[in-house]
């Protein structure tokens, strides 16, 4: 609405029109409405959960505290998602075909999460959906949002760089998937498409599922993804701006501006949930959020070329998930080879680990939220990094 008004008044004489076209005002409004929106709305969200009697069902895991947990409202997801979709509604421009992108990919992941969360609470199925049916839908929008990203005149245009990507250490800070093909010609075009394909695929199912499985300590996930969301709202802002971008030296993405906006109203939402989410939680987020977190994170971030940073800037998910992994599979491979499975955490994801180690959960939190923010700090800085 406020980008449509700004345009609506362009040939007037109506004063501070031309403010309401600056992407950074746009952003400014963007987090300041959907931070509002997530505080007050928040609180009558919670409420009806409460009545609904839409609780957390927990399992015993000798978990200190875990116990007391139970019944807490969850879904509070849709406080996420209620906030930054008004606040993008009413600060966005609406063609621009990022932020169609966003849009899908929070209304997809979100409405997966809802689901899974749905069969939990109403069905009374702690196990939710099948890994596998989340995983296919979340594979089906990770390969629409691919061969959209990839193919679409309205991305690329005319641009000769489809296949560049933004990496640190090198000339220019940029990396062409061409050169990881073998092959020449046509035949290795193709194949360079397929790895970026691929590429985008593994980089939006590894986020998504990464947010989730950190989503495990009152305020850890939307702590941690609020830190993040800044820095890809900074690199959005930077790589949208021709005289940014051309002072860096990094790739100029017309259009990319927008995301900035997005992403700030993403970081307004989860502060605002943020309020009731940290320890004592009020409300969990339940898959219906971490699930959107994730796939916003992983979209936006291959949409401004810096999906190759993710591994630094999304640390605290690598680890997560790296832990789940490694006690998995350790586990099955001792069993096969001793006939008795051990384990390398004492509990998986790793924030388990450490409340097993009788560290305490708000501790915990607030440092890997520091860990988090030196992993941010650290993405930036890799920016002049030749």
């Amino acid at each position: 609405m406020i980008y449509y008004l700004s345009e609506l008044l362009k040939n007037t004489d109506f004063p501070g029109h031309g403010l309401l076209a600056y992407i950074s005002f746009r952003a400014i409004a963007a987090v300041v409405i959907s931070m509002l929106i997530s505080f007050f709305a928040g609180k009558r969200i919670i409420a009806w959960l409460q009545l609904r009697q839409i609780g957390e069902t927990v399992r015993d895991l000798g978990l200190e505290g875990q116990m007391q947990k139970k019944g807490t409202p969850t879904m509070g997801g849709i406080i996420i998602l209620l906030s930054l979709i008004v606040s993008v509604l009413l600060t966005c421009d609406l063609g621009n075909i990022y932020i169609i992108l966003l849009l899908i990919t929070t209304l997809w992941c979100g409405g997966i999460g809802f689901a899974d969360d749905y069969i939990k609470v109403f069905r009374h199925n702690k196990e939710g959906m099948s890994e596998r049916g989340k995983l296919i839908l979340q594979f089906v929008l990770a390969l629409g949002i691919a061969l959209i990203f990839c193919f679409s005149q309205n991305i690329w245009g005319q641009a000769p760089k489809q296949l560049v990507t933004t990496i640190p250490f090198v000339k220019a800070n940029e990396f062409d998937y061409s050169w990881l093909s073998p092959f020449k010609g046509q035949l290795g075009m193709y194949v360079s498409w397929g790895i970026y394909v691929v590429m985008i695929i593994v980089v939006i199912l590894a986020c998504s599922n990464g947010a989730n499985l950190t989503d495990g300590l009152d305020g850890l996930s939307a702590g941690t993804s609020s830190i993040i969301s800044v820095v890809i709202a900074v690199l959005a802002y930077l790589s949208g701006n021709i005289l940014n971008s051309g002072y860096l030296n990094i790739m100029y993405l017309p259009g990319t501006g927008e995301i900035a906006v997005f992403m700030a109203a993403f970081v307004g939402a989860l502060i605002g949930f943020l309020w009731y989410n940290t320890f004592p939680a009020q409300v969990f987020m339940g898959d219906t959020g971490s699930l959107a977190i994730g796939g916003i994170i992983g979209v936006s971030a291959i949409l401004i070329r810096k999906e190759l940073l993710l591994p630094l800037l999304c640390g605290i998910f690598l680890v997560e998930s790296a832990s789940v992994l490694i006690q998995k599979y350790w586990f099955k491979y001792t069993r096969h080879k001793y006939g008795e499975g051990r384990r390398v955490f004492l509990m998986a994801p790793l924030h388990h680990h450490y409340q097993k180690q009788g560290v305490p959960e708000p501790r915990i939190v607030s440092r890997f939220w520091i860990v988090g923010i030196i992993l941010a700090v650290s993405t930036l800085a890799l920016l002049k990094i030749r």
